[in-house]
């Protein structure tokens, strides 16, 4: 359960800058959309050169120290005040010196974020060797993710609507939640001794010696041996384009759409709420089916949840509130599944190469998970550009034109699905099964 609780920081990370940034910088600083959108890519393009430099060196400090658990703890710690800065921008400093600022801020925090993310997300297959208790333990990890979905994605914009003012609203919701990401980061820290524990570490001198250089593409060295790694990334990257356009679109389809900034709240209900009911569920699917096919008729039913949602066109209402909370019960699996299945996919790799890797992977692991979530931003955001949305400053009202409206419901439906039904290509040539993953830990495998 302490390793869970970790995914209260990841899912306050992944969801509020997700689901506000955007909107924070459009609508607030009066950024435009596009340039709104080359922030936030931005960023995330800096995760992905540093997350394999990170997973590359939490090996080097398992192999050193024994545990991964440094790296960890400084992520945890530094977050909270990167984290305030970033919405701590007021509107009075222009479009140019806030959008500067805001930049400036979230690469610290999207640095400090992987200096936690990338060493937790090795600690299952440390943790446990058994096909199925990988996926109990990655399973009340998505319970805890999704609760923390709900805690940010409704009670982050209830902060940022509890100030007087925009300016006061938006530094309390950085502040308050950057403190308890940074909390149940630093609580789920204190796995990574237990991992230690249970791990069998390569020599110091196997790892330590080599460049850093060497260390950077040791990541890409992993993806192009590992096939099973190759189908399971492209896969999750895809899926997480399509979930970042829907988060990113979703304070849109509130404000636009439902007509009401608070609407963003009822949608994340509508989300989570049915995704903590279901993670149970497709723990109980997995152990019947395969963890695989789960995946499939996860991806399938996301798929077509999405899809439905284009009618809001034409139709806007209430029922989106029931699409979503179909999207809801396939996003548990969609985020239970593929974790599970990863630590599979790296004992199955250190058969033929070796243990003390799992950093490596997870480094590439997470720094394909950043593009997705930033391409979907960026997504919405040239959708924006392209149908002509309005950008404004705090305070000030406007009409958005209609094409902006219909911008608006595509980004939130029709582009996720195509997405979704792209990584279903993906996962087909995933070939893990049960037999492979238990044969990993027969004596004579």
């Amino acid at each position: 359960m302490l390793y869970a609780i970790g995914s209260l920081g990841t899912g306050g990370y992944a969801t509020l800058p997700g689901l506000v940034l955007t909107y924070f910088l459009t609508d607030n600083l009066g950024v435009a959309a596009l340039a709104a959108g080359l922030i936030v890519t931005a960023a995330k393009i800096w995760d992905v050169l540093i997350d394999p430099l990170i997973g590359a060196a939490s090996d080097r400090q398992l192999a050193r120290t024994g545990s991964r658990r440094g790296f960890m703890v400084t992520g945890a710690l530094t977050l909270p005040l990167f984290f305030a800065l970033t919405f701590a921008v007021p509107p009075s400093w222009g479009p140019v010196a806030g959008a500067t600022c805001v930049l400036l801020a979230f690469l610290a925090t999207a640095t400090a974020f992987s200096l936690f993310q990338v060493p937790y997300v090795a600690l299952p297959a440390e943790l446990t060797g058994d096909y199925d208790e990988r996926t109990r333990l990655l399973g009340w990890r998505v319970v805890v993710l999704t609760a923390a979905i709900l805690l940010f994605g409704a009670g982050g914009p209830a902060l940022r609507n509890a100030g007087d003012d925009p300016v006061t609203g938006y530094l309390l919701m950085g502040i308050a939640s950057g403190v308890v990401i940074g909390v149940g980061m630093l609580i789920a820290a204190r796995t990574a001794t237990i991992a230690a524990r249970q791990s069998d570490a390569p020599p110091a001198a196997a790892i330590a010696d080599s460049t850093w250089r060497d260390q950077y593409m040791s990541g890409f060295r992993a993806l192009r041996r590992s096939q099973p790694f190759r189908a399971l990334l492209g896969t999750f990257v895809l899926q997480a384009l399509a979930t970042g356009t829907m988060l990113a679109g979703a304070q849109y389809v509130a404000t636009w759409v439902l007509r009401s900034e608070d609407a963003v709240t009822f949608v994340f209900v509508a989300l989570v709420g049915p995704a903590l009911l279901a993670t149970p569920v497709w723990t109980v699917i997995a152990r019947r089916v395969g963890k695989e096919r789960a995946f499939a008729m996860a991806s399938i039913l996301f798929t077509a949840a999405a899809a439905t949602l284009v009618c809001a066109v034409w139709a806007p209402g209430a029922w989106i509130y029931a699409s979503v909370a179909v999207a809801g019960i396939a996003y548990a699996g969609l985020q239970s599944l593929p974790m599970a299945m990863l630590p599979d996919v790296i004992s199955h790799d250190e058969r033929t190469s070796g243990p003390g890797r799992a950093g490596t992977f997870t480094g590439i692991w997470t720094a394909g998970e950043t593009v997705g979530f930033a391409l979907g931003a960026t997504a919405v955001s040239l959708t924006l550009a392209a149908t002509g949305y309005i950008s404004t400053v705090a305070g000030t009202t406007v009409e958005q034109p209609t094409a902006a409206i219909t911008g608006i419901v595509l980004s939130f439906s029709i582009l996720p699905a195509v997405l979704m039904a792209a990584s279903l290509l993906t996962l087909r040539h995933y070939r893990l099964r049960r037999a492979d993953i238990e044969a990993v830990g027969t004596p004579d495998a």
